[in-house]
């Protein structure tokens, strides 16, 4: 079953188109996009989303479109996710996402995204790696937290620590200043006390890591020269390294961080708060390494149009 799927999030826009095969658990890309437009920019200070971000978000999706109908998909799903449910103008998205797909965008709830986000994640890590995972997706504008196995969750959460949202709050300066860096890590710290009191993360054995801010710090403790998803995938990236990276990403300037190989040119500037929520993670809950994992909520989305994904939560969870 060939099927499209499209992730909305505060910063990037992202489609997958796939072969999907229940029968042999086999998930295969025909076509997979990302690109930055910022959706979220400004929201977490005006509540609303802007022109300019929608402009932009609406004219990828038309570029999306036209690969979707090329491809001949059977079904497609879009989701949008942290900047969409902040925003009290959410409903020009929804009627501009309309007008140009024919489907409705989900607005998912912050429990929805990180079931999603499990799914793509592990469906391939039976066997590869040792359960129970903590997958973290550290998006944008959220953090979405899930502790399970494959085809089964036993707790969520979703908390406002995105690599946008610690940008525009507080790392300001360039380099930011020690000050700002603090007062990031205050933000976080507060926000890991609501996950460490709705997921026994203990009980963690592999910590999963997605997205943007995550694969970025991997390559650059790969020593990548140029992003590399096929060498990205299932590495493993000690804490020592990713504090090592967060540090010196922390102390560049932003033309330092845009001359970097690895460096897509619209992480350049939040690339910092995401590892510095990565880095605060492990120290937190003691994980000695996380493993990355290029395969996110777009895959979970691509699974679901299969027939309902290999993942379903606990009772009473």
């Amino acid at each position: 079953m060939r099927v499209a799927a499209i992730d909305c999030g505060t910063n990037s826009l992202r489609l997958l188109v796939a072969d999907v095969d229940r029968d042999t658990g086999r998930l295969s890309d025909v076509d997979r996009r990302m690109e930055i437009v910022r959706l979220g920019e400004g929201v977490d200070a005006t509540g609303r989303l802007a022109d300019a971000p929608l402009a932009r978000t609406m004219r990828v999706l038309r570029a999306y479109r036209q690969i979707i109908e090329e491809a001949a998909t059977s079904a497609v799903r879009m989701v949008a996710t942290s900047a969409t449910r902040d925003a009290a103008n959410a409903a020009d998205f929804t009627a501009g996402v309309r007008g140009i797909l024919a489907v409705e965008p989900e607005v998912l709830s912050g429990e929805e995204e990180a079931l999603l986000s499990f799914t793509g994640a592990t469906a391939e890590l039976a066997g590869a790696a040792a359960g129970p995972y903590l997958v973290t997706d550290i998006g944008g504008g959220s953090t979405e937290f899930v502790l399970g196995d494959p085809g089964s969750v036993t707790a969520a959460v979703s908390v406002n620590i995105g690599c946008v949202r610690m940008t525009e709050r507080h790392l300001h300066g360039d380099p930011p200043e020690a000050g700002q860096i603090a007062a990031a890590r205050a933000d976080i710290g507060a926000a890991l006390d609501v996950v460490a009191g709705a997921i026994p993360v203990a009980a963690a054995r592999t910590l999963v890591g997605l997205a943007g801010s995550v694969t970025t710090v991997a390559a650059l403790a790969l020593g990548l020269d140029s992003y590399q998803a096929d060498r990205i995938h299932h590495s493993r990236v000690s804490a020592a390294e990713v504090r090592v990276v967060t540090a010196g990403l922390l102390a560049q300037t932003r033309a330092e961080r845009a001359r970097l190989g690895v460096m897509h040119p619209g992480r350049v500037d939040v690339i910092g708060g995401g590892a510095l929520v990565l880095t605060s993670i492990m120290d937190r809950f003691g994980f000695a390494d996380v493993l990355v994992s290029e395969h996110d909520i777009l895959d979970g989305l691509a699974w679901s149009l299969a027939g309902g994904g290999p993942v379903t939560a606990a009772a009473g969870r």
